[in-house]
């Protein structure tokens, strides 16, 4: 397995408690599922395999304990650490949605084919998700929207797009 089989669903944050529970920052739709008990992750650069020991959701949040950590300060040493699947291990969408690491990488272009930039990232909930565009210019948000978003075909890297006029003006970060 290389890691481009792997899939980030996840950052420890940080130790929760004294028994080496730790805060997960989700990075999937379907958190519940990632991190329930039993479940094996592949953690850190190394890519260990751990099993989830326990799991429960504060403030929104993943709070789980891992195989092989017991103390706060094994939980410290994982702070920061990357929570990664096999590829092969995600469940496949419905007709019209998609999972995040799909859409990372994909060109977004304007009607006219005019690029707008590449997908960096994908934030938010699922119902109100936002791409985060590299642009040329700085950052761009553009809501995931059907009625902004035409076209999104992840097999061949692009997502076509409708904007109103100035949104992109109105949603960029500058570097």
């Amino acid at each position: 397995m290389t890691t481009e089989d792997l899939v980030l669903i996840g950052r420890i944050a940080r130790p929760h408690g004294i028994r080496g529970h730790v805060i997960v920052n989700p990075d999937t739709d379907f958190a519940g599922e990632r991190f329930r008990e039993g479940v094996r992750l592949l953690v850190g650069i190394d890519a260990k395999p751990m099993t989830v020991t326990a799991a429960r959701f504060q403030q929104g949040r993943p709070v789980i304990a891992l195989e092989g950590v017991e103390t706060m300060n094994d939980a410290e040493r994982l702070a920061g650490a990357e929570l990664k699947l096999p590829a092969s291990e995600i469940p496949a969408l419905p007709e019209g949605t998609f999972h995040r690491f799909d859409l990372v990488g994909c060109e977004v272009r304007d009607e006219a084919g005019e690029i707008i930039g590449e997908v960096a990232g994908v934030e938010g909930p699922m119902d109100h998700s936002r791409l985060v565009i590299n642009a040329p210019h700085g950052e761009v948000l553009i809501p995931m929207v059907a009625d902004f978003c035409v076209e999104i075909a992840p097999a061949e890297k692009r997502i076509i797009v409708r904007l109103p006029e100035g949104l992109i003006d109105v949603n960029a970060k500058s570097r």
